[in-house]
């Protein structure tokens, strides 16, 4: 069976979520998780959050994922993350991933901190990969089945050490 191709990651951009990206984040929200935040949730982030940064990563200008996080003091807590089923596969999550680290660290951040499900082994391989470690478990956190959530921590660079590429990405 021949393997198929997946185009580079050229077309990848990355930019400041914005009001009119809540329907298309609306759609990757329904896609990703089996506990969707509601449009309401997106709003009030991104209007009367003032410790919110989200992000919208596209491909071709198509919005295909985001991230999002809270930035308090000198730490980062990743809300979520989320990339469209078709699109997973290709890295680009971890791309995502290290976009958001790299803004934390622009913004003075020095921790970043996340919870992933226990039975999440896909994503928490992703965030060993990038230097998170297991900092403890939050019992019966997941609402929809009482799963627990392993807490997650990881350093990030001094501000203006790189994260990745500065190609296609704009400040937030």
């Amino acid at each position: 069976m021949e393997q198929e191709q997946y185009p580079t990651n050229n077309g990848l951009t990355f930019r400041k979520m914005a009001l009119e990206d809540i329907p298309d984040v609306m759609v990757i929200e329904h896609d990703a998780f089996t506990l969707p935040w509601t449009e309401e949730a997106f709003r009030n982030e991104l209007t009367q959050n003032h410790f919110a940064c989200y992000m919208i990563m596209q491909y071709l200008g198509q919005p295909i994922g985001y991230a999002g996080m809270w930035t308090v003091i000198d730490e980062a807590h990743i809300t979520n993350i989320a990339v469209l089923q078709a699109y997973r596969g290709r890295k680009w999550g971890e791309l995502l991933l290290r976009e958001l680290m790299k803004t934390a660290a622009q913004q003075g951040m020095e921790r970043i901190t996340l919870e992933v499900r226990v039975s999440n082994v896909v994503a928490q391989n992703l965030y060993r990969k990038l230097g998170f470690k297991p900092a403890g478990v939050r019992k019966g956190y997941y609402s929809d089945n009482q799963e627990d959530a392993l807490i997650m921590w990881a350093d990030l660079p001094e501000r203006g050490s790189a994260y990745g590429s500065e190609e296609g990405s704009e400040a937030y």
